[in-house]
């Protein structure tokens, strides 16, 4: 039998006062660990996916080497999306395992790290890509002439809305798939730390926009 210390992580305030998040995970390590081991602790973090600074998962590392115990995540996100994060990890001397790829080598942790850590700097270049074909084709931003600039940046806005909904309908129709709700969808992207087109939190309602521009478009 295994001993197992558990950790949890949500991104933001909301989510931890909520317990938003924090259920699902606790229900999936709960269920792997039956049969399989015992739980020694549990921590919890507050903090962004981004952010190597984590004081709860050093404490759950330190409680892991003192007791030879695995560190046991929900989903390998939950830890990072950086993959550097994840590499220092694997060298610390602790094993761990992510509920969602009980199996997954060291080199399948790479590579996933690293899709999600591109999942994260790819809507920040998209909109910046943006902006700048925005301005190529002569809209100005800060124009004090808004009515002569509004319709190209009006224009330029929808193309780059209908680009980023074809990029993201993928993952969201992928969610809707398993069960989810457009609530859960919104907070799942949110818990991801992917923002919507503006830079901006996901809500029911922007997810069912990004499905109902994907059917326009087609």
């Amino acid at each position: 039998m295994t001993n197992f210390v558990g950790y949890f992580r949500v991104s933001t305030d909301r989510q931890g006062r909520s317990g938003l998040g924090l259920e699902a995970q606790r229900e999936v390590v709960t269920r792997f660990i039956e049969g399989r081991g015992a739980l020694l602790a549990d921590y919890t973090e507050i903090e962004s996916g981004g952010k190597n600074d984590r004081p709860a998962l050093s404490n759950a590392l330190d409680l892991c080497r003192e007791q030879k115990a695995t560190l046991l995540i929900a989903r390998l996100d939950r830890l990072a999306r950086s993959v550097a994060f994840i590499s220092n990890l694997m060298d610390s001397g602790v094993e761990f395992v992510a509920v969602d790829m009980p199996e997954a080598n060291r080199l399948t942790m790479h590579i996933l790290a690293a899709v999600a850590e591109h999942e994260r700097e790819a809507i920040s270049i998209r909109t910046k890509a943006a902006l700048q074909a925005a301005k190529a084709r002569g809209v100005k931003l800060g124009n004090p002439r808004a009515a002569d600039a509004a319709p190209l940046a009006h224009k330029a806005i929808e193309k780059q809305a209908d680009r980023f909904a074809e990029t993201l309908a993928p993952l969201i129709e992928k969610l809707r798939g398993q069960g989810m709700s457009l609530a859960a969808v919104a907070e799942e992207l949110n818990d991801r730390n992917i923002q919507t087109a503006r830079g901006r939190k996901w809500y029911p309602s922007t997810v069912s926009n990004i499905l109902k521009r994907t059917i326009l478009q087609n």
